[in-house]
C-alpha cells in the first residue's frame, strides 16, 4: 500500500512540470496552472551580465525595467499595478534578465501588455537614468561590495571565467555609464529571438493568447540574437582583506569548473557527497562538509554547483566568525574534495536521492521554477521531472569519480576574503 501511494504521488510529482513549449507571434511560450489563486508572469531575456557589450550596463538595463514607456510614465506604471493588486519586480543573472509580474489570475491581458512595453517602447530618459537608476545601481553594487559571500562568488566567476561568464553582476563605481548605452545595449538584446514568456497559475494555452495578443502588435526593440564566445575556464587566486564596515564574516571559496554540459547531473551528486546541511533541525549533518563545521563554532562549509548553459562552477563557500576559523575549515573542506576521488556506492546512492529532491522541490517554489525552466524554454523544450531523475539516476560512483577527476585536473579557483595574515593560500590547501 504504501509503494503504491509513493509511486502515485511520484506520479504526480513528475506531471508538474511545463507543457511543450509554444510560440506566439515569435516568442517562446510556456506555462503551468496547478489550480494557484494567482498568476505569475516573467519574461525571460538573454541579457545578462555575460553578454554586456560594456561593464555594468545589464545592471543597469534591469534597474530600467518598468520606467517611462510610450504607455505612460513609471509613475502610472506603479499607480496601476496597485490598483490591480499586482507585484512587479526584475532580476539579473550571468545569462539572463528576468522581468517579473505576479498578480490575481485574469488580469493576464494588462500586464503582459505592460511587459511588452518594457522591451518594445522603454525611453530610456536621462532624467531617470540620474535620478532613479543610478542611485539604485549604486546601491546595489556597495551591498554587493558589504557582502563577503557575495563579492566572493563574484571575483571566483572572474577567475575562473574571465569575460563572458566572469563579467561581475554589478556595474563598477569606476566604470562611467550613460542611459544611450544601456539604451544601445538593449536595442540589440530585445529582440525576440532572445525572449521567452514563462508563467506558472496559468496554462500554456491561455498564456499563448495572451502573449499573442500583447507582443502581436508590439515591435521588438532588439534587432539580434544574444551571442557570446565559448566559456573557456582557467581558474586562478585572489585575495582580499575584510572591509571593516562590512557584517559579514571571514569568506573563503574553493572551486573548480567544467565545460562539460554532459557533467551536470555528476556535479550535482558531487555537491550532495560534500554537503553541507544537516537534513534535521538541531543534529549534525553526517556529511563531510557538515562534520568539518561542527569542529570551528559558528563555522559553515557548503559545496555548490551553478550550472549556466555551456559551463558549471562548483566547489565549496566557507564561512566563519574569525579568519582561523575559516582556516581550519579551509583545510578540512580540502581533504574532502580531494577525498572525493573514492566514493562508496552507498554514499552515491545518498547523493542521488538528494540531488533528486532539490530538483523536485524546485518545482514547488515560484522562484526557482522560473529560474530552472526559463532559460530551457528559451532553448525550445523543458526537461520533465522523470528526464532530470533519469540523468542523475544514472550517475555511478564510477562516473562521479570520474567528474571529481576531471575538475581537479584544472587550476582551481581559490578566493579570500578575511585576514590576510591567517587565512591560508591555495598551495598551502594542497591545490
Amino acid at each position: 500500500m504504501f509503494a503504491r501511494q509513493l509511486a502515485q504521488r511520484s506520479a504526480r510529482t513528475a506531471a508538474r512540470t511545463y507543457a511543450t513549449v509554444s510560440e506566439a507571434s515569435g516568442v517562446k511560450v510556456a506555462g503551468i496552472d496547478n489550480g494557484q489563486p494567482t498568476t505569475s508572469i516573467s519574461v525571460v531575456v538573454k541579457a545578462g551580465s555575460r553578454f554586456e557589450s560594456r561593464p555594468g550596463v545589464a545592471h543597469a538595463l534591469k534597474n530600467f525595467a518598468f520606467k517611462t514607456t510610450k504607455n505612460g510614465s513609471g509613475l502610472k506604471t506603479v499607480r496601476e499595478t496597485e490598483l490591480y493588486g499586482g507585484v512587479l519586480s526584475s532580476a539579473l543573472t550571468r545569462e539572463h534578465l528576468f522581468l517579473n509580474a505576479e498578480f490575481l489570475r485574469g488580469d493576464e491581458d494588462y500586464f503582459l501588455s505592460l511587459l511588452s512595453s518594457v522591451l518594445s517602447s522603454t525611453k530610456f530618459t536621462s532624467h531617470e537614468f540620474a535620478e532613479v537608476v543610478v542611485p539604485t545601481v549604486e546601491a546595489d553594487t556597495l551591498a554587493a561590495l558589504s557582502s563577503p559571500s557575495t563579492l566572493a562568488f563574484d571575483i571566483a566567476h572572474n577567475l575562473a571565467f574571465r569575460r563572458g561568464l566572469g563579467n561581475s553582476l554589478f556595474a563598477s563605481p569606476h566604470v562611467a555609464l550613460t542611459a544611450e548605452q544601456v539604451k544601445e545595449y538593449a536595442s540589440k538584446a530585445f529582440a525576440k529571438s532572445n525572449v521567452a514568456v514563462v508563467g506558472t497559475g496559468i496554462s500554456t494555452e491561455t498564456l499563448e493568447k495572451a502573449v499573442a495578443k500583447a507582443f502581436g502588435g508590439a515591435s521588438s526593440a532588439g534587432s539580434a540574437s544574444s551571442s557570446g564566445s565559448a566559456t573557456q575556464y582557467y581558474g586562478g587566486e585572489q585575495r582580499l582583506p575584510l572591509d571593516v564596515h562590512a557584517n559579514g564574516q571571514p569568506t573563503m571559496i574553493i572551486a573548480f569548473g567544467s565545460t562539460e554540459a554532459s557533467a551536470t547531473p555528476a556535479l550535482a551528486v558531487l555537491k550532495n557527497v560534500l554537503g553541507g546541511e544537516s537534513d534535521l533541525k538541531w543534529v549534525p549533518g553526517t556529511s563531510p562538509l557538515a562534520l568539518a563545521a561542527e569542529k570551528v563554532p559558528g563555522g559553515k562549509a557548503k559545496a555548490f554547483v551553478l550550472p549556466y548553459s555551456d559551463a558549471s562552477l562548483f566547489g565549496v563557500v566557507i564561512s566563519a566568525p574569525t579568519s582561523e576559523g575559516v582556516k581550519t575549515l579551509a583545510s578540512e573542506a580540502a581533504a574532502a574534495i580531494k577525498g572525493l576521488g573514492q566514493v562508496s556506492e552507498e554514499t552515491v546512492k545518498k547523493a542521488v536521492a538528494k540531488a533528486k529532491f532539490e530538483v523536485a522541490s524546485a518545482v514547488d517554489s515560484k522562484e526557482s521554477l522560473i529560474a530552472l525552466a526559463g532559460p530551457q524554454v528559451l532553448s525550445g523544450s523543458v526537461k520533465s521531472l522523470e528526464e532530470a531523475f533519469g540523468a542523475i539516476e544514472k550517475t555511478s560512483a564510477e562516473s562521479v569519480s570520474k567528474a571529481a577527476k576531471a575538475l581537479f585536473e584544472a587550476k582551481p579557483t581559490v578566493v579570500a576574503v578575511g585576514d590576510l595574515a591567517v587565512l591560508p593560500y591555495a598551495d598551502e590547501l594542497g591545490f
